[in-house]
């Protein structure tokens, strides 16, 4: 059931809650594009693990208001209100893919409240010294990020364009992205369990407008708000090698700055692999909750 959240400056957000009411909360941060109802372990499965999964539509997303502008780092804000709306002190957090980034601003600003983080199949900041940003990355999203350095009017017409497109036809933002990936992944898509909840994803995501789509990839481009070398709380990096959306080497670079991070680097798996080792990262993050 979907609660709606004031932040501190009035916005909406959308928020869903999954598991064992009174359970250990985990923070689920969605992918780019996406929504609260993304990909997750199932309900059951949850609360065998006495697990309290809460997500929530970023800005621009879903039902939740949008926040032009906005920097990888004001997703902070963001989850501390969420935490106090539901009265919950202290918690772990996980990003997948474009929520990656966001954990990791989590890690980084509230180390007081955060327990564990862990970042799954994410991007390393933009002019990252010492990476070359762009190498390993499918051909898609070197162009979707090269047109929101360019111009943001460009991207925003461009994201646009598509998100029309997937609240069309849904299921063709699934297929296309099959159509890309390594075979790993492609085994991961054919799930019809996955695909339909990638499916609802986007769509929920997209329902009214491109506009958390657009935010997510310029906040990406831009000024983070925070530095990874900074983060103390203890975090799990996660990374299929053969990953094309966001290389391996991002996490690689994350990997040697943050002082608290765990490196984990699977062969034979990509970007979607990540949704295998999700349940076994939440066990992780709880762990550190006992």
């Amino acid at each position: 059931m979907t609660q709606i959240v004031l932040a501190p400056d009035g916005r909406r957000l959308a928020v869903e809650e999954r598991g064992k009411p009174g359970g250990r909360p985990v923070f689920l941060l969605h992918g780019t594009p996406g929504s609260r109802l993304g990909p997750s372990p199932r309900a059951t499965v949850l609360y065998r693990l006495g697990i309290r999964l809460i997500s929530f539509d970023r800005p621009g997303y879903g039902c939740s208001d949008r926040m032009k502008g906005r920097a990888v780092a004001d997703v902070a804000a963001d989850v501390a209100a969420i935490a106090d709306a539901l009265g919950v002190c202290r918690f772990a957090v996980v990003g997948r893919s474009g929520g990656a980034p966001h954990a990791l601003a989590c890690a980084a600003l509230l180390p007081d409240r955060l327990t564990r983080a862990a970042a799954l199949v994410g991007l390393a900041p933009r002019g990252a010294e010492g990476l070359d940003w762009f190498e390993g990355m499918a051909e898609s999203n070197v162009v979707e990020y090269r047109f929101a350095q360019a111009a943001r009017r460009a991207v925003a017409s461009r994201l646009a364009s598509a998100a029309e497109q997937i609240r069309a036809d849904p299921a063709s933002k699934v297929v296309g992205l099959s159509q890309q990936v390594p075979e790993s992944d492609r085994r991961v898509v054919a799930d019809h369990g996955i695909r339909r909840m990638l499916v609802r994803t986007f769509a929920e995501g997209l329902r009214d407008s491109a506009d958390g789509w657009v935010d997510d990839v310029l906040a990406f481009c831009g000024e983070w708000g925070f530095d990874p070398a900074a983060i103390g709380t203890p975090t799990l990096l996660w990374h299929g090698e053969n990953d094309i959306f966001s290389p391996v080497s991002h996490t690689r670079w994350l990997g040697e700055r943050i002082p608290t991070a765990t490196l984990k680097v699977e062969r034979g798996k990509a970007h979607f692999g990540a949704f295998d080792v999700l349940p076994k990262v939440i066990l992780w993050l709880v762990r550190g909750d006992r």
